[in-house]
C-alpha cells in the first residue's frame, strides 16, 4: 500500500505562487493551488474583457509550474507574441484557456482538460469560476477601480474588495480547504494576489474553520503602492482585517540579510526588506519560523527559494505528523 501523501492547499497568485510550487511539486505532496483571478492588465485583462471570463494570467502560470511535460512544450505554452498587432502580448497559455472556455463553457473545466494535456502535478483550482473586479479604498477614503492600478496609488491603502462582492467559490476550492493537511498562504502581492482569494465568500471562512495547520509564507520585500513600510506583523494584521479574524498558527521568514547591493537596488523602487518584528508576532499567537528562503537572480530581482521552502515543509509535516491524529471531514 503506497504512502498517504501530505494533503497540501497553496492560496495565492503572481510569480510568488507559481516559484513556491515549482519546488512543491518534487515532494509528495498531494497539492491544490487556489489562484486569484481578480487581474485585469496586460493579455488577461484584455482576454477577460473580450470574453467575459476570469482572466487567464495567473492560473496560466500555475499550471505551468506545476506541468511534468518537456521543457519546449512548458516553453510554447509560456510563450508571448510580439510582432502581430493583433496578438501583441497574449501568450499562447491564455489563448488556449480561453478558447477551451468557449468550447467547454466553463471556466473550471478549462483548467482542468488543460491540466491534464500538461500532465500538472495536483489540481488547479480559480477562487472564482466567473470574473471580478478589484477595487482598494486608500486612507483617504478614495476608491480606486482595477488591480492593475492599486499598485500606482500613492497613498496607503486601507482595504482592498470584490465587486460583486458575492461571488461564490468553487465547491472543489472549499473541499481541499476542509481536507488540507497544511493551508500555504503567499507568498506574492499582498493586496492584488493573496487577500482577493480570502474575499471570495466562503473561502475565507473555509479557512478559519479548517483543521489543517496554516502557515503565512511572508514576503521578503515591501512593495511600492501596497505595503511600503510594512513590516511581517503588519502584512498578517492586514489578512485578518480582510478575514474578519485571526487565522495563521505560524509565520515564516527569512532570515539571511540580503547584501546591501540589492538593498539600493530596491530603494530606487521604493521598497525594502519586510521587517520581521519578532516580538509582535509572537504576541498574536504566532510560531515563529526563521529560515534561509532567499535566492538572488542574476538580474539583482529577490525571489523565495522555492528548493529551501519545499525541503523546510517535508520536515516540518514530518515533524507534525504525530500531532494530526483525527480525521479531517469532507463537507
Amino acid at each position: 500500500m503506497g504512502k498517504k501523501r501530505t494533503k497540501l492547499v497553496v492560496i495565492g497568485g503572481g510569480t510568488g505562487l507559481s516559484t513556491l510550487l515549482r519546488g512543491l511539486k518534487h515532494h509528495p505532496f498531494e497539492i491544490t493551488a487556489i489562484v486569484t483571478v481578480a487581474d485585469d492588465g496586460g493579455s488577461s485583462g484584455r482576454l477577460r474583457d473580450d470574453y467575459d471570463i476570469p482572466p487567464p494570467g495567473d492560473v496560466r502560470n500555475v499550471i505551468a509550474a506545476l506541468s511534468d511535460v518537456e521543457p519546449l512544450v512548458e516553453q510554447m505554452f509560456q510563450y508571448r507574441f510580439s510582432a502581430s498587432e493583433d496578438l501583441r502580448g497574449h501568450s499562447l497559455g491564455n489563448l488556449m484557456l480561453t478558447a477551451l472556455t468557449e468550447i467547454t463553457g466553463d471556466f473550471n473545466h478549462a483548467i482542468s482538460e488543460m491540466g491534464k494535456v500538461l500532465k500538472v502535478h495536483g489540481r488547479v483550482i480559480p477562487a472564482a469560476n466567473k470574473k471580478i473586479n478589484l477595487h482598494a479604498e486608500l486612507e483617504d477614503g478614495s476608491i480606486i477601480e482595477g488591480e492593475s492600478k492599486i499598485p500606482m496609488a500613492k497613498k496607503r491603502l486601507s482595504r482592498v474588495f470584490l465587486v460583486p462582492e458575492n461571488v461564490q467559490p468553487l465547491p472543489e476550492a472549499i473541499r481541499a480547504i476542509n481536507r488540507a493537511d497544511y493551508i500555504l498562504i503567499g507568498p506574492g502581492s499582498l493586496y492584488t494576489s493573496i487577500i482577493p482569494n480570502l474575499l471570495v465568500k466562503g473561502i475565507g471562512e473555509a479557512i478559519i474553520r479548517a483543521k489543517g495547520r496554516k502557515i503565512y509564507v511572508c514576503n521578503l520585500m515591501t512593495q511600492k503602492g501596497e505595503t511600503i513600510s510594512y513590516t511581517a506583523g503588519d502584512h498578517v494584521q492586514a489578512l485578518y482585517k480582510h478575514v474578519g479574524d485571526s487565522f495563521v498558527d505560524s509565520i515564516l521568514v527569512n532570515d539571511v540579510k540580503l547584501p546591501h547591493p540589492v538593498e539600493e537596488l530596491y530603494k530606487e523602487e521604493c521598497a525594502e526588506p519586510v521587517t520581521f518584528d519578532v516580538a509582535k508576532l509572537e504576541s498574536m499567537g504566532l510560531e515563529v519560523i526563521k529560515r534561509d528562503i532567499a535566492t538572488i537572480r542574476s538580474d539583482g530581482t529577490v525571489r523565495h527559494n522555492a528548493a529551501n521552502v519545499a525541503k523546510w515543509l517535508v520536515d516540518y509535516a514530518n515533524i507534525y505528523k504525530q500531532n494530526i491524529s483525527e480525521p479531517i471531514i469532507e463537507s
